[in-house]
């Protein structure tokens, strides 16, 4: 029903999304460094919770209503443009500090964490764009139910994503040490991470593809 090159493919490009920096990868870094690997795992569910209801609406048919209204589809992409774009000036601006960095931050509860996480990944421009104009290009409108390809195709991106951010966060610690102790790589990291989410923002922005949706 579903290709392998389908598979591979979408595989490849959640795997190239989830290891750019975004929404995602600045709370659960910043969480588990505050926190702990437990705090930032609790978050990493309601992620997961996020890229469910992402789903849901894909099977539900959402990306049409973007084809037919293109001008929420541009409002979508623009807003989620600027929110990168606040985010890479938050990390690049003077006083700013890097995720990795140690902050001391109030302990969130288990159901703020989860609920953070979900909100965050759900305000996510990425995963946005990801359901509504990327995945319905690996359907085949005669592989079978567009439902159950999208189900499928939608399983591999979440796998893929969940177990990067779940090392990503497993590794913060780690890597929050070897910075502390390296202040010039620690510089080095807010400004590379700002200039990836400010190119991201900049993409988006100017990109002018359309909405896609599969029909069969």
């Amino acid at each position: 029903m579903v290709g392998t090159a389908a598979v591979v493919g979408i595989g490849l490009v959640a795997l190239g999304m989830v290891l750019t920096p975004g929404p995602n990868m600045v709370y659960l870094v910043s969480r588990s460094v505050a926190q702990g690997r437990r705090a930032g795992l609790v978050s990493l569910l309601g992620v997961a919770a996020g890229f469910g209801v992402y789903l849901l609406a894909a099977v539900a048919g959402i990306a049409t209503v973007f084809v037919l209204v293109p001008t929420l589809y541009l409002v979508v992409k623009l807003a989620g443009a600027g929110y990168l774009l606040w985010l890479a000036w938050q990390t690049v601006r003077p006083g700013g500090a890097s995720v990795f960095a140690p902050t001391p931050l109030p302990p969130d509860r288990p159901r703020r964490l989860f609920t953070m996480g979900l909100v965050t990944n759900l305000l996510n421009p990425k995963i946005a764009i990801l359901y509504v104009s990327l995945l319905p290009q690996f359907i085949d409108p005669h592989g079978g139910p567009v439902a159950v390809q999208s189900l499928i195709l939608g399983a591999v991106q979440i796998t893929v994503a969940l177990t990067v951010n779940a090392l990503i966060v497993l590794a913060a610690g780690s890597i929050a040490g070897f910075l502390a102790t390296r202040p010039g790589w620690l510089r080095v990291q807010r400004y590379v991470m700002g200039s990836v989410l400010a190119a991201l923002a900049l993409r988006i922005a100017t990109d002018r593809s359309r909405a896609a949706v599969a029909t069969g």
